[in-house]
């Protein structure tokens, strides 16, 4: 592909992305793979984020990051799994991303603090968001205090080290409280629903039903490791044509009925519809039938 056809490709396809804030599917891509930035981004995911952190050796660290930095400054568009501030790298990542085109904004590794989020943000001039990853006990505890920090974006689940860090299963009553913690700590700090760790399993089955239990708790995100699974996720994730329709019909009723409460019942269906009408019309779902 030309370079003027891939700028033109790229163009199109962040004129029509959705926005981190309403975005479902976030695909990780190792910062080694190269080859597949471009593929990502043009693919199906409504965000894409490219891992320095966990995907890369400590040895190879320098060269991950340089190319990133690279690929951006040539017109690509991505968020940045940076390393955590504990290590040696974390000052290395800001430094090399600060002010660079295309950086949509960090995912700050093993967020446990939310000095950390802050310092995080100032290091990058006070403007780039920040993506708080909690993965720890100690991070999923604090997380209204993380989620308030200024900078703060929205927040995401680091499910494979919080299991590790915590002995949980992978099962949805062990994964129920820390979910749960982050939709939470969203809402208290108006914040978007926050995005769900990845499913490991490349069973569509299986992603389906995590992200169903996710969704069922409030979260509204999921991350990746592949194209296929964001198409997956974009749909579960998002409202039913079924839930759009009665969405629609309901508000329909309810301004024929001059907008007046009926009972006890309306308001919170009131809400719910509305959110339904947002949502469908960000993902562009039309109603059944």
């Amino acid at each position: 592909m030309s370079d003027t056809a891939l700028a033109d490709r790229r163009a199109t396809r962040e004129a029509g992305r959705i926005t981190g804030h309403h975005a479902r599917s976030w695909q990780l891509v190792s910062a080694r793979a190269v080859e597949a930035f471009d593929t990502a981004q043009l693919g199906r995911a409504d965000q894409i984020i490219l891992d320095i952190e966990d995907a890369i050796d400590d040895s190879f660290k320098a060269t991950a990051r340089e190319q990133v930095v690279e690929w951006l400054r040539a017109g690509g568009s991505a968020w940045v799994r940076i390393n955590d501030w504990t290590t040696p790298y974390w000052a290395d990542d800001l430094a090399a991303l600060a002010g660079v085109p295309g950086l949509h904004g960090v995912m700050l590794a093993k967020a446990e603090a939310a000095e950390q989020v802050t310092d995080t943000f100032q290091r990058l001039g006070g403007e780039t968001p920040v993506i708080p990853l909690l993965e720890s006990a100690l991070g999923i505890e604090d997380a209204a205090t993380i989620a308030r920090a200024r900078g703060a974006y929205r927040l995401a689940f680091g499910s494979g080290d919080y299991r590790r860090d915590t002995g949980a299963e992978n099962t949805p009553l062990a994964m129920s409280y820390p979910r749960t913690k982050l939709v939470l700590a969203s809402r208290i700090a108006g914040l978007p629903g926050p995005i769900d760790g990845p499913t490991v399993d490349s069973k569509h089955s299986v992603l389906r039903e995590q992200a169903a239990d996710a969704v069922s708790l409030g979260m509204t995100g999921k991350l990746c490791l592949i194209d296929d699974q964001a198409a997956v996720i974009n749909e579960s994730m998002s409202p039913s044509p079924a839930d759009v329709a009665w969405a629609y019909d309901f508000l329909a009723e309810f301004e024929a009925g001059g907008r007046v409460i009926r009972d006890g019942s309306d308001k919170p269906r009131l809400a719910r519809a509305s959110k339904i009408q947002e949502r469908a019309e960000i993902f562009h779902i039309q109603p059944a039938g």
